[in-house]
């Protein structure tokens, strides 16, 4: 049978562009259906936006660093109109970085929903059907909101970025790393913010004594943290919401917005025609080569829920490329991937955490814990945090754990280490650099607890 593609991508985030386009440049025919913008959540609904309202919203305390380090500085309130003009502006460029991309490698590109017809057929929204050799499902996730009264009147991540205007403020209902990024950004911003999360403590999954430091930064920089506590009751007002937490507090906010979770994009794609299994969340079910249940049929991303992580994507989306078109069946290594939440301050992480760790075996724990010299200087009373998890028989480390500002760039680094299957002697002789912070990873000699 002749196809009329090579391989047919449906979504145009960072997994979907950077497969069609690796494809293309290896001689393969092909097409790309994106509903929406170009870019995906990343570039245009998540880390790039938010990247750069995180700094942003970093200001107001390099200005009174500035100020306590003999600068005079005159500083006015934060104009959000011109942020979000300008922040618009850089998607629209990004975006067109990516159409570009497409277009120069020959990827033949519509701007419209596609829906599988069968394992070599999509289906475009104009009614137009395209078959293909592979079809390759890139379509990502996207926010959800409760099953409660007043919720769908509520923010969502994706809508903060486009906001008319900042909130006096606001209820962030979560605790994972968006709920809490966007608490510390918009506090950041001068938003009075208050979040509720139901658990115990936010960050759930990550370490718990880095968890617990940034839940105690960010109490400091004053977000008004709710633990053990969801909302009871919401109603919408017409100026606000009143909202009613289990915790026995009423309060009226100007906004409220749910972090309380993702879910993979598959509604309507066609995938119970095209013979495509997925599991309970929605999710794309695939195997080590992100292939599903109809051989013709992979699907890279977070709409398989495995990692949901850009550089994950755009990992998997590399290794589908050689394993389908390169004739080198390569699967994704989903282990020790290296992390940042961009929460002030920041948390880097990788391998595991130290209650993960204790469940495998014997372990040593390295951690310090102090205020930084920038900050120590400035008169605040900011701590970070340097933790290294290894195992005790051994000698790997395990896990390297950072609550500090710029522990994401700290973490990149500590990374190809663990990842290389570093040491604790390897650490050690390794000779600082001083004076930083980040030269306690190599410095702590003396375990502060075995387990």
């Amino acid at each position: 049978m002749a196809f009329d593609y090579d391989l047919f991508v449906i979504g145009g985030g960072s997994g979907g562009v950077r497969a069609a386009r690796v494809a293309a440049q290896g001689g393969a025919r092909v097409a790309l259906a994106e509903e929406s913008r170009y870019g995906g959540t990343c570039v245009i609904r998540g880390c790039v936006p938010k990247k750069l309202m995180v700094f942003a919203s970093e200001f107001p305390d390099a200005i009174a660093e500035a100020q306590a380090y003999g600068w005079t500085v005159h500083a006015g309130g934060f104009d959000w109109t011109t942020f979000r003009t300008k922040l618009h502006a850089e998607l629209d460029r990004l975006e067109g970085v990516y159409r570009g991309l497409l277009g120069k490698n020959g990827v033949e590109t519509f701007d419209m929903r596609a829906r599988i017809v069968d394992p070599h057929t999509v289906e475009l929204a104009d009614g137009q059907r395209k078959s293909a050799r592979y079809i390759l499902i890139a379509t990502g996730g996207r926010p959800v909101k409760p099953d409660l009264p007043g919720a769908e009147h509520a923010l969502v991540s994706d809508d903060l970025f486009l906001m008319e205007q900042l909130p006096k403020s606001i209820l962030i209902v979560g605790g994972g790393y968006i709920a809490c990024e966007f608490a510390c950004i918009l506090n950041g911003l001068g938003v009075q913010v208050t979040q509720f999360y139901r658990g115990a403590q936010v960050l759930r999954g990550f370490d718990d004594e880095a968890r617990g430091l940034v839940s105690e930064e960010m109490i400091q920089a004053g977000i008004n943290l709710h633990l053990g506590t969801n909302i009871a009751e919401m109603e919408k007002l017409a100026d606000g919401y009143r909202v009613c937490g289990t915790n026995g507090q009423e309060a009226i906010f100007d906004q409220v917005l749910f972090a309380t979770g993702r879910a993979p994009n598959t509604r309507d794609l066609g995938l119970e025609a095209a013979g495509v299994a997925v599991g309970r969340k929605g999710e794309i079910v695939v195997d080590d080569y992100s292939q599903t249940s109809a051989p013709s049929v992979y699907a890279i991303g977070d709409v398989t829920d495995r990692v949901n992580l850009t550089p994950v994507a755009i990992r998997e989306g590399m290794a589908f490329v050689e394993t389908v078109f390169g004739g080198n069946p390569t699967p994704v290594d989903h282990d020790l991937i290296p992390t940042a939440i961009f929460t002030q301050p920041e948390m880097g992480t990788v391998g595991l955490s130290e209650e993960e760790a204790r469940k495998r075996g014997p372990v040593e724990v390295y951690a310090t814990s102090f205020k930084p010299m920038r900050e120590s200087f400035a008169g605040r009373s900011t701590r970070v945090l340097m933790k290294l998890i290894v195992c005790a028989e051994t000698r790997r480390v395990l896990g390297c754990h950072i609550v500090a500002p710029g522990a994401g760039e700290m973490i990149q680094l500590a990374g190809i280490a663990v990842k290389m299957g570093a040491t604790k002697e390897d650490f050690d002789r390794t000779v600082a650099v001083h004076p930083t912070m980040s030269e306690e990873i190599v410095t702590m000699k003396t375990p502060v607890r075995s387990a």
